[in-house]
């Protein structure tokens, strides 16, 4: 199966609202099909990726804009080494993860959601479709509570919710918020269905 243009498909959502199981069902899910299609994630395994895991075991030791510049030169280098030479292959590109987390989770902590915003559509591909897996703080900090590492920065109930507040309001026909309270088999179907409709036309 090829497609005539790359796309960008992008799954969002607080910790533990299921987006990089849904993300890994959609990467096998495609492939099956015979798609060339390909997985990121956001901070990814790079320089200013692992910056941003080792701040994150030590809540407080960076600011909220300081943690922002970090997200932004993860990003550069993401969009730069890997979401634009695949978009450029004709890939499928999946993102567990993109700039709408860094508008959430920083807007959370007092940044202005648009200045974030404008910083970082200035360099970053805009997606074709954004699911946002749409579930409460609680909840969803009960699904992970028995990871073995946990993140100080991200994971506390009160924050979150502010957090899932963001997520809620973004609007426009590229987003699509899903209740991450259904079966992981029916929202794994329903996100499959939408993309597929999205890429039909351009399938040669």
């Amino acid at each position: 199966m090829r497609l005539k243009k790359g796309f960008l498909i992008v799954l969002e959502g607080i910790d533990g609202a299921g987006k990089s199981t849904q993300a890994r069902r959609l990467l096998r899910r495609l492939k099956a099909l015979g798609y060339e299609a390909v997985s990121f994630r956001e901070p990814t395994r790079g320089k200013w990726g692992r910056a941003i895991k080792r701040m994150a075991k030590t809540a407080g030791s960076l600011t909220p804009e300081e943690e922002l510049k970090l997200f932004v030169k993860d990003r550069q280098e993401n969009v730069r080494r890997n979401i634009r030479p695949a978009l450029s292959g004709k890939k499928l590109v999946i993102l567990d993860r993109y700039y709408f987390s860094t508008i959430a989770y920083q807007g959370a902590k007092g940044i202005d959601p648009d200045h974030i915003r404008r910083l970082n559509e200035r360099f970053a591909v805009k997606p074709d479709l954004v699911f946002i897996l749409d579930i409460e703080a609680g909840r969803g900090l009960g699904r992970i509570k028995n990871r073995k590492r946990k993140d100080l920065l991200f994971e506390r109930e009160r924050y979150l919710a502010r957090v899932r507040r963001i997520f809620r309001s973004f609007r426009g026909r590229k987003f699509i918020h899903l209740d991450a309270r259904r079966p992981p088999e029916e929202l794994s179907e329903e996100i499959a269905a939408r993309v597929l409709r999205l890429i039909q036309k351009h399938t040669r």
